[in-house]
């Protein structure tokens, strides 16, 4: 049981890593109409600026000013770069944005080499935030770390810290957005730039300045969660590619645009990753175990002996056909893609 609650959530944490990424990339699109293939190179690019910025400022103080960084790069990028393509199209935009994360993933391999680095988290986040503890059929919590003495007479299961506080800045970032959105001037600008931009260059706002805070803070966002997601996970150039793919099934999923969809999407989809790791069990058993008969000689035998954690990797994709098959328009979007 303990198990099972630790795989819930991890998948959660997870799930909340890839808002953290996705929420950004939606904000793009949803104000703009902009997919930015290179979305996930700033997430890398945010997890490298702040492994050299702790060396200098410590850690608290890069978490800070990485994302910064990583938002005014997007917004130069938006300026000189992604402004003077964007009356051609859709095309263009989608090109230009991929060619920049082979241009970023060349620099980071200059300047920080092609291994691993060691982004050990600060003193606070190590360690367990908690541990469970189960004893016959009992099960407690523990809070940090439970001594040794307990966890030999009982089976413990520790979660660790950073995922803990992954969990909190997401959910924060959640609140933040939806505040800005719904409830400023700032939000309400934003998106009237994107329905009437006309009416709002008519009332006196940059609309072209509105869009390169835009794409600029969902590059901020992006930052962040590389700062986050490099300190609990690995640093490294390839952590670009590891989630690149996945954060367009979470846009997908959630429905275009939508920040509420893209939350309930990466919850979703970090769960599906997670937990059918766990189960060791394919179809062939599934059948047998109720009176069935599939073995060596059944057609597509090595189709049905896959088990569940086998497969976990492709669920989140087979997810993605069945919502463009069944709901193009995705769980809570408006748009279809």
């Amino acid at each position: 049981m303990d198990q099972i609650l630790i795989n819930i959530l991890n998948g959660v944490s997870s799930g909340l890593l890839l808002f953290m990424l996705s929420s950004g990339l939606t904000l793009i699109f949803s104000m703009m109409g902009v997919l930015n293939f290179a979305h996930a190179s700033f997430y890398m690019i945010g997890a490298y600026v702040a492994y050299t910025l702790t060396g200098v400022l410590g850690f608290w103080p890069a978490l800070l000013v990485a994302p910064l960084a990583v938002g005014v790069l997007g917004a130069l990028f938006e300026r000189t770069s992604l402004r003077r393509v964007h009356k051609f199209g859709h095309v263009p935009e989608l090109l230009i944005t991929f060619g920049l994360s082979y241009v970023a993933l060349e620099v980071v391999q200059l300047i920080w080499g092609r291994t691993p680095l060691q982004f050990d988290p600060p003193a606070l986040l190590q360690g367990p935030a908690f541990t469970l503890v189960q004893r016959g059929g009992g099960l407690s919590l523990v809070l940090g770390a439970a001594s040794d003495a307990l966890c030999q007479a009982a089976q413990c299961s520790r979660f660790p810290m950073t995922r803990a506080f992954m969990m909190l800045v997401a959910l924060a970032m959640l609140v933040a957005l939806w505040l800005l959105l719904t409830r400023t001037r700032v939000g309400l600008v934003i998106q009237a730039s994107l329905t009437h931009p006309e009416m709002v260059e008519a009332l006196g706002h940059n609309v072209p300045r509105v869009f390169m805070l835009v794409f600029g803070s969902g590059c901020a966002l992006a930052g962040l969660a590389g700062v986050i997601g490099g300190v609990t996970f690995v640093t490294e150039p390839a952590m670009a590619a590891v989630v690149g793919s996945i954060i367009f099934v979470v846009v997908v999923v959630g429905g275009m645009g939508s920040l509420a969809g893209a939350f309930v999407a990466s919850l979703l989809i970090g769960l599906l990753q997670t937990l059918p790791l766990t189960v060791d069990a394919s179809l062939a058993d599934a059948v047998n175990r109720f009176g069935g008969h599939i073995g060596p000689q059944t057609p597509g035998w090595p189709l049905l002996r896959i088990t569940l954690a086998q497969a976990a990797p492709i669920l989140p994709y087979l997810l993605l056909v069945l919502i463009l098959i069944f709901r193009p328009k995705g769980l809570l979007g408006t748009r279809e893609g």
